[in-house]
């Protein structure tokens, strides 16, 4: 084994770790050394948003010990930013497993550390973690959670006092407060506990109150309340709150999906958490077609990713995709606030460069300004605070089934997600219509867009050189043409330049530094390249449009962007 993965070890079985711990790392070493390097032959990388990795014993892995490094770091990081200020902090866990020690573990460093602590009694969705940052004036938020990960990870998600996961420069230099973390004596567990305040059931209800201010129109709701409605929560945090919000919405026929409802970290029903994915949501899509609702919504285990499923054009049931689903919430909320008398001038909506074009036109053609943001929600809570007090958010959301409605939340929001989709899905069923309906609608009106996406792993240990020579023969080499038409602009969002390759002539990129490359073609079809930066993956977005003059037409031209798509993939040799 490497005398550097030996040291550590050693380290660890010598130094002030609990004999749990201590115990489990000797059963490693008589019996699986390929995990016990894997579990030490690295540091849990601190990332821009936070960890995330498998839990288990180890400088690589999700721990009583790297979650500790981490709080104790991001503590020293709030006090060498506001002194002697009065530093408050909040704290939620999702449902996974060792979730809850996760979190009372933080809680416990930043206590030692001096800070006032607002602890959740129990498991509850990362949306209200961001919502109670500012309904309490703390400085910062973390929730205990991997997301939809497999049920083998967990992770930490770090927030400022905004609202949002941390970004430049808070970001990079908490990254450096943890890095400088020497050890496991460098952590304060404990000698704080005074600190400490549990909250709850208060904070539920005021988070309810304002998600019941997000509505459009609850007259609509009054007449539709029994709007059919089935909900999964795919054993998750999404139960503690989305049927509390909908009561309040005014909804009265939910039927939440029972095999799923029960908080559970180990996911027993699905194999990925994810609402993206059509097995994850097969049971409530059973439930759906068998009761004849009208709606199927599913949240991830920490509440802050949506799936909608509705009845498409020919009466079968049907997974949206993340774009699609932005697409009717942001058209719905710019037109239904104008048609109420309730949009402001400085309207704006905010989406992200990977996400469709369809958002920019809707907005568009309704006269409301639109930003495009990097991927991630907290791109979209910076834009949300850079221009507060000039310009009033409405909504914003990405392609990876996220989207925040209003802005005291400033992070995706599947809570107030599922309640917005349900009150879209009673204003059309008021005419007699569904969701589908509007959204063929909407490509009548706006344009067919369509995306997709694939993700390219490259495994072994040259994978991340292979993903980086790619990216380098795209920069140096970008392709004349795609799938037949000609290849008219090269964004580099790293090097924040753009290139027109008919004239040569390039422009900067105002956005932050990000190794994104996109392919703009003649035809207006965008192809985006996106590296992961922790996993030797690439993403590569699909995005390609054509008109639509009636519903007639709709799968011909369905069918045909679809081939599009393959096609592109195809001709860039992406299989």
């Amino acid at each position: 084994m490497n005398a550097a993965v030996l040291e550590k070890v050693q380290v660890w079985l010598n130094g002030n770790y609990d004999e749990a711990t201590k115990e489990a790392i000797k059963n490693l070493e008589k019996e699986n050394h390929t995990e016990l390097e894997e579990s030490f032959y690295a540091n849990l990388e601190f990332g821009t948003g936070g960890l995330r990795g498998i839990m288990g014993v180890g400088t690589n892995r999700i721990n009583k010990y790297t979650v500790g490094m981490a709080t104790q770091g991001f503590s020293n990081y709030l006090r060498k930013t506001f002194g002697d200020e009065e530093i408050k902090v909040a704290i939620a866990h999702d449902s996974r497993n060792n979730s809850r020690f996760f979190a009372e573990t933080t809680a416990g460093v930043f206590a030692a550390n001096g800070i006032k602590v607002f602890l959740f009694e129990s498991l509850r969705p990362t949306p209200e973690l961001s919502f109670v940052i500012r309904y309490l004036g703390c400085k910062a938020g973390v929730v205990c959670t991997a997301s939809h990960n497999p049920k083998e990870y967990n992770g930490y998600k770090a927030y400022w006092d905004d609202g949002g996961q941390l970004v430049p420069p808070h970001d990079k230099n908490v990254i450096k407060e943890v890095e400088a973390i020497a050890g496991v004596d460098d952590i304060k567990f404990t000698g704080g506990e005074s600190n400490i305040t549990i909250i709850g059931k208060e904070i539920d209800e005021a988070y309810t109150e304002m998600a019941k201010g997000l509505s459009v129109y609850p007259e609509v709701i009054a007449k539709e309340h029994d709007l059919k409605i089935v909900y999964t929560p795919i054993h998750g945090t999404g139960i503690t709150l989305v049927p509390m919000v909908l009561k309040a919405y005014g909804f009265t026929n939910l039927n939440v999906v029972e095999e799923q409802a029960t908080p559970d970290g180990n996911f027993p029903t699905v194999a990925y958490p994810n609402p993206e994915e059509t097995a994850t949501m097969s049971i409530g899509l059973a439930k759906a077609k068998a009761l004849d609702a009208d709606i199927l919504c599913g949240t991830d285990p920490d509440a802050d990713r949506v799936g909608v499923g509705v009845k498409n054009h020919k009466g079968e049931w049907v997974l949206m995709n993340g774009n699609q689903t932005a697409v009717l919430a942001c058209a719905y909320m710019i037109e239904a606030r104008k048609s109420k008398g309730i949009a402001q001038p400085n309207d704006m909506v905010v989406t992200t460069i990977v996400t469709t074009e369809m958002i920019n036109e809707i907005a568009k053609q309704n006269n409301v300004a639109c930003y495009n943001v990097l991927t991630g929600f907290k791109w979209i809570a910076e834009k949300i605070k850079e221009l507060e007090g000039k310009e009033n958010y409405v909504i914003g959301g990405e392609e990876s089934f996220g989207l925040m409605v209003g802005d005291q939340v400033r992070d995706k929001d599947a809570i107030s997600s599922v309640a917005l989709m349900c009150e879209m899905a009673a204003f059309e069923k008021a005419k007699g219509r569904s969701l589908f309906d509007k959204l063929i609608d909407l490509y009548i009106q706006y344009g067919f867009y369509y995306e997709n996406l694939i993700s390219i792993t490259k495994k072994g240990m040259n994978g991340q050189k292979e993903i980086a020579d790619m990216m380098t023969g795209y920069r140096d080499n970008p392709p004349a043409t795609i799938y037949g038409s000609k290849v008219v602009t090269l964004l580099d969002y790293e090097l924040q330049v753009g290139k027109n390759l008919l004239t040569g002539e390039t422009f900067p990129i105002t956005l932050p530094k990000s190794n994104v490359l996109q392919f703009i073609t003649k035809d207006g079809s965008k192809i985006s390249a996106r590296p992961s930066g922790t996993e030797p993956k690439i993403k590569f977005y699909f995005s390609v449009k054509t008109t639509l003059e009636n519903r007639d037409e709709f799968d011909e031209k369905y069918a045909g962007l679809q081939a599009k798509i393959a096609g592109i993939i195809e001709d860039m040799q992406l299989k």
